[in-house]
């Protein structure tokens, strides 16, 4: 009988975890009954759920299984995705993007695009987000197939439809709002779940030193062994690290993500929302030691071979660790994680094509019933979408160079668009546009360049990290010269849209906010200096 029970109590608490965030998604949905309601959620939390709402959406396969996988095939160079990677962008988004959002009165990433350039330019980069959401949530769902067809055996396909169906069910009735309550529900879920095995790994490698001695020095710190600009043999060198990954991918992913900064404009107060990723930014800083070092131990247990599936270093870890008893919380962490990124895309993608493609240039001044309808409709495309994009992943043998590639092809030549068009007024609509097309092309024939041995590389994420330079480089450059030839708009046009003497001088930050940013970098510098 206890034996039996020891068996089913890994199911049972999976199911539990299903089960509530269905109640969630049920429970909310009468806050969920608008379109915009659905949608935005906008002005509804404090700063404090707000934030954990902000950097729970961050914690999803990226977070967990990614860098677990990067950390045990890459060392503690993985690190540079909390410090270098994180932490000056989040800074950059509270004390100079989150005003001009807040100012210009735009519910989306896109609608922001759509206010500084034109119609073009926004269906442009509507389309491309759209893309970079269904593929980074096939992500999650190849991460889900993955880790439960290692600890049960089921069919890759199988879980995949099943993990999407969950996700639509809670999605499709609460939308944005259960979205991030389930998100905070899957953080507290995840942290627990990983926790007890963070704590078994450093008592068995007797801390944080005990796991260093497992690797070269090369892996083990994350500046002196850098090469400055080696991009052909060395795994990272300086230039990819600080202007690839730390400029480039970072600023673009934490000051231009639509899912960020959709659960930061959730704050109910200008304030609350400038300090949304601040705050963010706190548990930023220490995850390092629940998640990269722990990972870099699960080097040790995977079997030596040319194809190592780094992405099951979470798994492989768990199972060395954990009892059956203490499986079943395990793998609800991996889940909620998981499931975490996947709703966050999915509700992400079904805002965009409603609220950006289908209500501002197909089906205007149509009832709010029928934007509810279209929306929820679009959820179900979102998850069914997922599914497919779950197979590419298995092409890769890490989750993080995967995802770092998407976000070099498309990511990097969007943000080239929107840092120019929210800092100046001289970029012109017909730029924009042009830009990011080149950009992509540029950043595509890069990639092209790679897979048929035209440029090598010393490892594939630094290859994703100069590709990010070459896609933002070039939309940048095509962008200031077409500006030269086009007309740009009027400076009354872009009043509260772009980062302006007036904008800077009424923006109100706190006392407190510049205390939390001062604390914040001097963590940051220290961090960075003991593991230099």
């Amino acid at each position: 009988m206890l034996l039996s029970l020891s068996n089913a109590l890994p199911f049972i608490v999976i199911g539990a975890y299903l089960a509530a965030v269905m109640v969630i998604g049920y429970a909310v949905r009468r806050h969920s009954d608008t379109a915009a309601r659905f949608l935005h959620a906008r002005a509804s939390f404090p700063a404090p759920i707000a934030a954990l709402a902000f950097f729970a959406a961050n914690c999803g396969a990226l977070e967990i299984v990614g860098i677990f996988a990067t950390s045990a095939k890459y060392g503690a160079l993985a690190l540079h995705f909390y410090w270098i990677g994180a932490i000056p962008a989040m800074i950059a988004l509270s004390l100079l993007m989150l005003p001009v959002y807040l100012r210009s009165g735009a519910m989306t990433v896109p609608d922001f695009i759509r206010l500084r350039y034109n119609d073009a330019t926004h269906i442009l980069a509507c389309v491309l987000l759209c893309i970079m959401m269904v593929l980074i949530a096939g992500i999650s769902l190849y991460a889900i197939s993955a880790v439960l067809h290692l600890f049960f055996g089921w069919s890759f396909s199988a879980i995949a439809t099943i993990a999407a169906s969950v996700v639509l069910c809670y999605a499709f009735t609460g939308g944005l709002r259960a979205t991030i309550y389930n998100e905070i529900l899957q953080l507290g879920l995840t942290i627990a779940g990983i926790a007890p095995m963070s704590l078994a790994v450093y008592r068995s490698f007797h801390g944080v030193r005990g796991i260093m001695l497992q690797f070269p020095p090369a892996k083990t710190h994350i500046w002196t062994t850098l090469p400055l600009l080696q991009p052909k043999t060395a795994t990272m060198d300086v230039f990819g690290v600080v202007f690839g990954l730390g400029f480039v991918l970072s600023f673009g992913y934490w000051c231009t993500d639509f899912i960020l900064i959709q659960r930061a404009l959730t704050a109910r107060t200008f304030d609350a929302a400038v300090r949304t990723p601040l705050l963010a930014a706190i548990p930023k800083l220490v995850f390092p030691w629940l998640v990269v070092f722990p990972g870099m131990a699960a080097a040790t247990f995977l079997p030596i071979s040319s194809h190592r599936q780094f992405d099951y270093a979470l798994p492989t870890l768990m199972r060395h660790y954990y009892g059956w008893a203490l499986t079943g919380l395990g793998v609800s962490a991996i889940l909620a994680s998981l499931m975490s990124g996947l709703a966050g895309n999915v509700t992400a993608f079904s805002t965009l094509l409603t609220h950006d493609i289908y209500r501002t240039h197909l089906r205007r001044n149509q009832t709010d019933a029928h934007y509810l309808r279209i929306g929820r409709s679009f959820t179900a495309l979102a998850a069914g979408l997922s599914i497919a994009t779950a197979y590419i992943v298995l092409l890769y043998n890490n989750l993080m160079d995967y995802l770092q590639l998407i976000f070099s092809m498309f990511n990097a030549p969007l943000f080239a668009v929107f840092l120019l068009g929210m800092f100046t007024e001289w970029v012109t609509p017909t730029a924009g546009f042009w830009g990011i097309i080149c950009g992509v092309i540029a950043a595509s024939a890069h990639r092209f360049a790679i897979h048929c041995g035209a440029i090598t590389y010393g490892s594939q994420l630094l290859g994703d990290f100069y590709g990010a330079i070459v896609g933002f480089t070039v939309a940048a450059v095509v962008a200031c010269i077409v500006s030269r030839f086009t007309m740009p708009k009027t400076q009354l046009s872009l009043r509260n849209i772009t980062w302006s003497r007036r904008i800077a001088q009424n923006r109100r930050i706190s006392p407190v906010t510049w205390a939390l940013v001062v604390a914040i970098l001097a963590t940051f510098m220290a961090f960075n200096f003991i593991f230099r």
